[in-house]
């Protein structure tokens, strides 16, 4: 199985990209977020052709997650929205069974803005109602939950290990400990991050901010997670970053990210 998230930063800008994409990995899923689309303008139809379809919680303008598969496995039981999340509009989590033996979600976690503000408390409430969504999926009635991934843009880098530079990132977002907290609790609900279960000390970015050169001057954050269940973390075989798609012809700001197990 080869399951990637990828923030696309537009899925009209992007798609030509993501289908490439496509093409050249063959992925059995793919997770995808700020897709940026109207429900209407979802190009179900390119992805079919492409032999892929998708369960969608679009928003318009902003946000936009998805969790696309290969048609011959389907999408099936998808839900729209994350139970408790403090803003219910922004089309922020999207979860399906795919296969009809994987449960998965894509997640576009709120950026926060800055420290001390109404957007980063919605931050972090989000990220609490996260980790009661993880741990009702996992303590499943009658004990068999699905193998369960979440994947996507988590705005938060996990450990110091994760930015170009901790002493650059005092006092903001994405790498204050409430946060890291937060987000450790998410995982301590039922999860294992992927990366780090194969790449327990190496520096790995996902994330480059546009300006002033910093893809090619190295200056990136690991933000994007792939996040799996305890049965999935003993059988990965590959946890890759696939940097070229941040070069050549309008790149998004984030890379795929590629999770494999047997």
């Amino acid at each position: 199985m080869r399951l990637v998230t990828w923030n696309v930063n537009s899925l009209r800008a992007r798609l030509p990209r993501v289908l490439e994409f496509l093409a050249e990995h063959a992925p059995d899923v793919l997770c995808l977020q700020e897709t940026k689309t109207d429900p209407s303008a979802f190009p179900h139809d390119e992805l079919a052709a492409a032999g892929y379809v998708a369960a969608d919680h679009s928003g318009g303008r902003w946000a936009g997650v998805a969790v696309v598969a290969r048609s011959e496995l389907g999408v099936s039981d998808a839900t729209s929205g994350l139970p408790g999340e403090p803003v219910e509009d922004e089309a922020r989590w999207v979860e399906a069974t795919v296969g009809g033996t994987l449960r998965v979600a894509s997640v576009y976690v709120p950026n926060g803005r800055e420290l001390a503000s109404e957007w980063y408390a919605q931050k972090l409430d989000f990220f609490d109602a996260m980790a009661k969504r993880v741990g009702q999926l996992r303590d499943d009635a009658d004990g068999t939950p699905l193998p369960l991934v979440v994947a996507g843009d988590m705005n938060v880098a996990p450990a110091d290990l994760d930015v170009y530079d901790p002493a650059a990132f005092l006092d903001v977002t994405h790498t204050s400990e409430p946060e890291r907290a937060a987000l450790r609790a998410v995982v301590d609900a039922g999860l294992l991050d992927a990366y780090r279960v194969l790449h327990p000390d190496e520096v790995g970015y996902t994330w480059w901010d546009y300006r002033q050169g910093h893809f090619h001057r190295g200056l990136g954050m690991r933000i994007d997670l792939t996040l799996v269940s305890p049965e999935l973390a003993q059988r990965l075989t590959r946890v890759g970053i696939e940097r070229d798609y941040r070069k050549g012809s309008k790149p998004s700001d984030h890379v795929p990210l590629v999770a494999e197990w047997a």
